[in-house]
């Protein structure tokens, strides 16, 4: 195994896989089965003033045999009072020093920031979350995406607890918004040693066809709610990236929407995160799933030579430009292996249903039918067949030169 000890903000973690701020994250008992387990940190569920929760308060989209793809919460912050939770925290960080807590807090005065701020150092938190970014039912209040909306009013809140803190202050984004960098730039402008995201997706994820009524189902009505999971993994990606290659105002990054193996660890550390956090896939699996992630990071490392964590953060943003500087005169074209191919023809249909017309069902047999064959010539190498072919191996997008791509239209 691999040394995967990072060190965030100057916060030491035995990996760089931290709890959010979340039910695995909700009490002193989860979080020591998680460190025990092999977390490197936990970002404790939000505190603030203690919130009556509803019941039920998920829902989950599925897809084929996979359950759980997108999951749907209309759950708010801690329905347990503050005191309780920070004497907890200050148990767990006594008992598992070399572990990495964070406290996630979400309030609505200027006194409540500072006192929680205190009191979350008295704890022996490593550092402190802002959550900017729940879109339910704190936001009615003037909280969680309320705030991270308004770039004006993270600067205000940001440079308020900054002046207060004396450990890191990460600033959590809310990814309900048009332009993820902007209130990035608004917590860099107030001094924030770092920013986490994404938080949920605003969404509602299913309605009763025969009630009428969205789930999750509270008596006879229900709301809308926060959408995680491997689902949001592409925005989640996509908003880090923008992020990490915004020139003027990077910050540290800790990355979460849709990690749920350790290659989707490494997709978020080469895009610019330097710190995971994960919830869905534990609220899945269970803690144990730090195994697979410490295990497949520290292979991944000794296959690329990597010494350290690190040294990953980053290598693909260069590679993540904007449409206009991409390359017109590279071309692949599909490829179809007859030794694969089921003839299922599904790259047939989707291609003249949905692509661009350049696949035939090639002569039939008397024991079987025809093997597809592509017009090359007609290609615009799309990736459609290829991405819905069930085959392993049958398909294969290949690069052809400028001269190639001549020769076949002279031909």
């Amino acid at each position: 195994m691999k040394n995967l000890e990072t060190s965030f903000l100057g916060i030491s973690s035995p990996n760089p896989f931290w709890l959010s701020s979340a039910p695995p994250a909700n009490s002193a008992e989860q979080v020591m089965r998680a460190f025990d387990a092999g977390w490197g940190g936990a970002v404790w569920k939000t505190i603030g003033k203690p919130t009556p929760n509803v019941s039920s308060r998920l829902s989950a989209l599925d897809s084929s045999n996979s359950k759980m793809i997108g999951l749907n919460n209309i759950e708010l912050i801690s329905d347990r009072p503050a005191e309780v939770n920070l004497r907890e925290m200050a148990e767990v960080k006594k008992k598992y020093p070399k572990h990495a807590l964070i406290a996630s807090l979400m309030v609505e005065t200027e006194e409540e920031w500072k006192d929680l701020i205190r009191r979350s150092e008295e704890a022996g938190c490593d550092g402190i979350e802002l959550n900017f970014g729940c879109p339910h039912g704190m936001c009615e209040r003037g909280m969680g995406s309320a705030v991270g909306q308004e770039p004006k009013v993270v600067e205000k809140i940001t440079q308020l607890v900054k002046g207060v803190a004396r450990i890191p202050v990460i600033v959590k984004l809310t990814p309900n918004i048009t332009d993820i960098t902007v209130p990035a730039e608004a917590a860099f402008r107030a001094g924030a040693d770092a920013v986490s995201l994404i938080n949920t997706i605003k969404s509602i994820i299913h309605v009763d066809i025969d009630t009428f009524i969205p789930y999750p189902i509270v008596g006879n009505k229900s709301t809308n709610g926060g959408y995680c999971g491997p689902a949001v993994k592409p925005i989640a990606l996509q908003m880090i990236g923008a992020i990490a290659r915004k020139k003027g105002s990077q910050l540290p990054i800790s990355g979460m929407g849709g990690i749920s193996n350790w290659r989707d660890a490494v997709e978020f550390l080469l895009m610019g995160a330097s710190n995971l956090q994960v919830c869905t896939a534990v609220m899945h699996y269970g803690y144990r799933i730090i195994e697979d992630l410490t295990q497949g990071l520290s292979d991944y490392m000794t296959e690329k030579g990597f010494q350290s964590v690190s040294e990953i953060v980053g290598k693909a943003v260069s590679n993540y430009t904007n449409w206009e500087s991409l390359d017109l005169d590279y071309k692949v074209v599909a490829k179809i292996h007859e030794q694969h191919c089921i003839r299922c023809n599904l790259c047939v249909v989707s291609c003249n249903d949905g692509g661009h017309q350049c696949i035939d069902l090639g002569p039939k047999s008397k024991e079987e039918r025809g093997t597809p064959i592509v017009r090359e010539v007609d290609c615009v190498g799309c990736n459609l067949c290829m991405l819905v072919c069930p085959s392993p191996g049958a398909i294969t997008m290949d690069k052809i030169s400028s001269q190639d791509v001549r020769h076949t239209i002279a031909h």
